[in-house]
């Protein structure tokens, strides 16, 4: 066995990605889109260190960035059909029976108030409220690693009643105003009728706070851990009735002896540990499900806590519900590996068209990635480690 055969240098590169260029050509109808899709596909994995029409125009040899530009544009192709061809492809490679889908958002600042969407609003991306877009994402992550496979930009309320800007900025008439949870339901939704492999939800508070999306999940029997604010209205059952209260007070009413340590995956240093409770939500067993509160506590800070809301199936462990709750991590580093390799926060583009193309292009290059990685954990994790011939190293 050598060094190339699990250090991925054998891996045809250009064989695999031609073969997903070739799935994708029917997407874009057109022969010059289809060459014109391509060439961006190999501009976004390049090394060029910004994805601008220019740039990505002088990567395939043009002299002008028209086509590129147009690609994004004035050009005729879907680019839900590009983000429903990525899932498919996402869910081939990385699918697995304890998969999860998760949920966030992430902000794209810039200047000027002519993009599509862009307004003064709180971005997680920057810590404060900037000028900037603000995406909704939808993240699927298995044991062979993670892609986006889901997007949907938010529309501010003053930005959807407005006719001139939604005119100017090709919105289209079917598009109102709806709050990101309810973006996320649409995603999530459309995800599980597509029969992705999913063991659980996962969210932050913005998301895990929404009554609907709880509902809707619970009514397809999906199991979930989406995290809630400390101050979060609870009401279930005990034995002195039904009371009202919040994840922070049972929080400070627990004893020291009431917390196990697991760990909530793996971190740059390690295992990362924390102290972990949960609190029945609900008397008995429903359809086989139970409701919990699960409570996370830094085990160096006791005061920093996490909440979470949780559904799921009758006898699962609090070990795995701690390693569950760990894995929202997941979508963040999506986020960041597209933003610095592959340009996701370069769109140029102002148009409601112009950016999901721009975004669909991306998790499309993004899933090739890593569908390679997967491919490689597979080839590393079926060759047998074989013997030294040397006896001195092998004692």
């Amino acid at each position: 066995m050598s060094v190339s055969d699990w250090s991925g240098s054998l891996l045809e590169w250009e064989r695999e990605l031609g073969a997903w260029k070739a799935r994708l050509d029917p997407v874009f109808g057109r022969r010059e889109l289809r060459e014109t899709g391509r060439a961006f596909l190999d501009g976004l994995l390049s090394g060029i260190a910004r994805k601008t029409g220019w740039m990505m125009a002088e990567q395939a040899g043009l002299s002008r960035p028209w086509r590129m530009q147009a690609l994004l544009g004035r050009s005729r192709w879907d680019a839900d059909a590009l983000r429903d061809e990525v899932r498919r492809y996402a869910v081939e490679a990385l699918g697995c029976p304890d998969g999860v889908l998760v949920v966030d958002e992430t902000g794209f600042v810039k200047k000027g108030r002519h993009s599509v969407g862009i307004a003064r609003q709180y971005t997680g991306t920057a810590g404060r409220v900037e000028n900037s877009q603000v995406g909704v994402f939808l993240a699927y992550a298995g044991r062979l690693g993670q892609a986006l496979i889901d997007r949907r930009l938010y529309l501010p309320q003053d930005w959807a009643a407005d006719g001139a800007r939604r005119a100017k900025t090709q919105v289209p008439a079917e598009v109102a105003f709806a709050t990101k949870p309810a973006l996320a339901r649409e995603m999530i939704a459309a995800a599980l009728d597509a029969d992705m492999p999913c063991a659980f939800v996962l969210a932050d508070a913005v998301y895990g706070s929404d009554s609907r999306l709880r509902r809707m999940l619970e009514g397809r029997g999906q199991s979930y851990v989406l995290a809630v604010r400390g101050n979060h209205t609870l009401r279930f059952p005990t034995v002195e009735g039904l009371i009202q209260t919040d994840p922070e007070t049972i929080a400070d009413d627990l004893e020291d002896g009431a917390w196990a340590a697991h760990a909530a995956g793996e971190g740059s240093k390690g295992p990362r540990l924390y102290d972990w409770v949960r609190i029945a939500l609900s008397g008995y067993p429903e359809d086989g499900r139970e409701r919990w509160l699960l409570i996370r506590r830094s085990r160096n800070d006791p005061d920093k806590r996490a909440y979470y809301l949780v559904f799921c199936h009758a006898g699962t462990t609090l070990a795995e519900l701690a390693g569950v709750a760990g894995l929202r991590w997941t979508i963040e580093e999506c986020f960041q590996r597209t933003k610095s390799d592959l340009g996701l926060d370069h769109c140029e583009a102002r148009s409601w068209h112009g950016w999901h193309r721009h975004i669909s292009l991306v998790m499309a290059a993004a899933a090739f990635l890593a569908k390679l990685a997967a491919d490689l954990r597979n080839a590393a994790s079926s060759k047998r480690n074989e013997t030294s011939p040397d006896s001195s190293i092998a004692a």
